[in-house]
């Protein structure tokens, strides 16, 4: 089974929850601020990823951060440790297969190859 990481009133995961409903894929959907995230599985993400794909640089919370906040986040340790502190830091949604694949952000043109391959 697939599942969702994200925040729920984000607008991109609607539409990628939207998607997947409308193609009849069942997933597991698990909200940051709800269900929580701890280092280990941000770490997960972040070395299957890497933490500058992982680090959500365009959204509010990133741009309501300090300039020495945002300064000091240089290196995988200092991105973890803010993911885990504000999870709106992490880009979304994120799509894990249960093969440990998965798929950062939301287009249809990635998510119809990304559920297909999955059984």
């Amino acid at each position: 089974m697939l599942t969702m990481y994200g925040i729920k009133n984000c607008d991109t995961i609607r539409k990628a929850r939207k998607y997947l409903e409308a193609q009849g894929v069942a997933f597991q959907f698990h909200d940051y601020r709800a269900d929580g995230v701890d280092a280990a599985l941000v770490q997960k993400f972040i070395a299957t990823l890497g933490w500058e794909a992982l680090l959500n640089t365009r959204g509010t919370t990133w741009r309501k951060l300090s300039d020495e906040q945002r300064n000091a986040v240089n290196n995988a340790e200092s991105a973890l440790a803010l993911m885990v502190e504000q999870p709106a830091t992490i880009k979304r949604p994120l799509l894990c297969g249960a093969d440990g694949s998965m798929l950062l952000g939301f287009s249809e043109s990635t998510y119809t190859p990304f559920i297909q391959e999955k059984p």
